[in-house]
């Protein structure tokens, strides 16, 4: 069904109401969004914001991310190209909007919702920024146009349903780019700035995909799995009608199921770990631990072999190549046999990083997880970090999960709003039992998977690592000549970090390049320092926020 048109490149684009430009775009067969100064082309790749690979130009207005922009009747679109001009002045932005609630939750996912809901319900005044169009986040993703597709979307709307009722404000559709103490947050929500100054502040971004990187991973139809589930579970849209998954975890899973539901042919699932029947004992204690996750989890690989999914595993991607329109994908078995397979989209995801820039703005306390490769929030048992009235929940502080991040928002909201003097805290034992049971099975689940980052060692010198200053790994090793001892001295080296995405895939690898060459362990400072803004932002959204902090001094 066609609700409207638009043009891209002059070409016109049928497109449904509520859906994304990507998503618009995808359904009409379009792959490459913009072109990059050395000549290569980019498309939508993480789906949710961070990559800022999906950029267009809307109407002589450069620089919007096609994931993230809803299409619109008559709109004029074209293909980015690398240097674009602007052709309008900067104008002042509207009104500021100035917040002061008792609880600030960033972010609207299970955590957010969770956490805003306690809140309320205990008496606080509660206003959640969430930078998605419709609340939700990643595991929930409600769809665009009100429709249910399963009982994980209907938990999200009840989820979200009993939040509002409860007197939550949602704001959708804001950027939040600047945080600085003591808990003053400043974001862009279209035209308008927003200047917050919470007395206690819920931080629940979650995390985004860890790539598999090789060369070819930045082609336009290389995307992450979680992206290709938000085409289809948010705007009813294939990735393409032939699709490959890779990587590794139960994401991967499920999205593979949910496309071959849909209507692709998914030729392939390849999955880095060995089947967890190879390791028996695993999975009997993540069957103690969860028994209904785990027959999920069963379930949804007994569906993927009825529809004809080939699941590989032990089996690793390689390469991807361009091949006309489609991509040529090559994987190796453990025992070194390769083979290609011809695709339309090719969907990855080996992990995920926690979206902590905020709270390391703000100075919580970070710990270098080497099981996951990435950095966990400490907080006490309220869920509070270091830095007072500052709480954070879900998987922005390490991987736990959606059930675990309802708990914990759960529990974060409570006391921050006993904090600010409404409701009572509750005795956390009931709590802490079930972040118990949930953490046990987390810990088994990844067991089971292989989700170690890999070491930039074993990488062909010509894969890219960072998307956005398009910066191989030989590029990167001729940066380390100069005997950096720090990940932001080889930023300065090289460029690597600089760009649109502030280093959000190429940071890690970072890091554990150094740590490599020097010998010395990861941990917080190894990493790149976030800094504002944290997000590309409108130059009129900072001088409103300037104008406005003026005005109270």
């Amino acid at each position: 069904m066609t609700d409207f048109t638009f043009t891209f490149d002059g070409q016109t684009v049928p497109a449904r109401a509520g859906q994304s430009l990507a998503a618009a775009l995808t359904d009409a067969g379009h792959r490459a969004f913009r072109d990059t100064p050395k000549s290569a082309t980019r498309g939508m790749f993480c789906g949710m914001g961070v990559c800022q690979d999906c950029l267009v130009t809307v109407d002589g207005a450069p620089n919007l991310r096609a994931c993230m922009s809803p299409a619109k009747p008559g709109m004029t679109v074209t293909r980015q190209a690398p240097f674009p001009e602007f052709s309008s002045p900067v104008t002042p932005a509207a009104e500021p909007l100035l917040l002061s609630p008792d609880v600030l939750v960033i972010g609207a996912g299970a955590g957010g919702l969770s956490a805003a809901l306690a809140a309320a319900s205990a008496g606080a005044q509660v206003v959640v920024l969430d930078e998605r169009k419709i609340a939700g986040g990643q595991f929930y993703k409600q769809a665009a146009d009100g429709s249910i597709l399963d009982a994980q979307q209907s938990d999200g709307a009840e989820l979200h349903a009993n939040a509002l009722a409860a007197g939550v404000e949602i704001l959708s559709g804001v950027d939040l780019w600047g945080a600085f103490d003591p808990l003053l947050f400043l974001a862009q929500q279209g035209e308008r700035a927003i200047v917050a100054r919470p007395k206690t502040a819920i931080v629940a971004t979650g995390a985004y995909e860890r790539p598999v990187m090789v060369p070819g991973w930045t082609l336009p139809g290389v995307m992450t799995t979680g992206a290709a589930q938000t085409l289809w579970r948010s705007y009813a849209t294939l990735p393409g009608k032939r699709v490959a998954v890779c990587g590794s975890g139960p994401l991967n899973l499920q999205v593979a199921l949910e496309l071959a539901r849909g209507g692709a042919d998914v030729v392939r699932l390849a999955e880095r770990a060995p089947h967890p029947a190879t390791r028996p004992l695993a999975a009997l204690r993540m069957w103690a631990a969860g028994p209904a996750l785990t027959a999920k989890g069963l379930n949804m690989e007994l569906a993927l072999r009825r529809h004809g999914v080939s699941i590989r595993q032990s089996c690793e991607l390689t390469r991807v190549e361009q091949t006309g329109d489609a991509l040529t994908a090559t994987f190796r078995a453990r025992n070194g046999r390769e083979d290609q397979i011809t695709v339309d989209a090719l969907c990855m995801n080996a992990g995920f990083d926690p979206q902590n820039e905020i709270l390391r703005l703000l100075g919580a306390e970070m710990r270098y997880d080497p099981a996951m490769g990435s950095l966990r929030c400490q907080t006490d048992d309220t869920m509070q970090t270091r830095v007072p009235g500052l709480y954070a929940v879900g998987d922005c502080k390490g991987l736990g999960g959606a059930p675990a991040a309802r708990v914990e928002g759960s529990i974060a909201g409570t006391h921050a709003a006993a904090a600010t003097g409404h409701g009572k805290a509750h005795d956390l034992v009931a709590d802490w039992v079930a972040l118990a049971r949930h953490g046990r099975f987390q810990a088994c689940l990844w067991q089971l998977y292989d989700i170690t980052p890999r070491q930039p060692v074993d990488m062909p010198p010509e894969t890219t690592i960072c998307r956005c200053e398009e910066l191989t790994l030989g590029d990167i090793c001729v940066g380390l000549k100069d005997e950096p001892g720090h990940a932001g001295t080889l930023k300065r080296a090289t460029r690597l970090g600089m760009g649109r995405c502030q280093g959000r895939y190429c940071g890690p690898v970072a890091a554990r390049i150094v740590s490599d060459a020097t010998g010395k362990p990861i941990e917080d400072l190894s990493f790149f320092a976030p800094r504002v803004p944290i997000k590309p932002v409108a130059i009129s959204a900072i001088l409103a926020a300037q104008e406005a902090l003026d005005g109270e001094g």
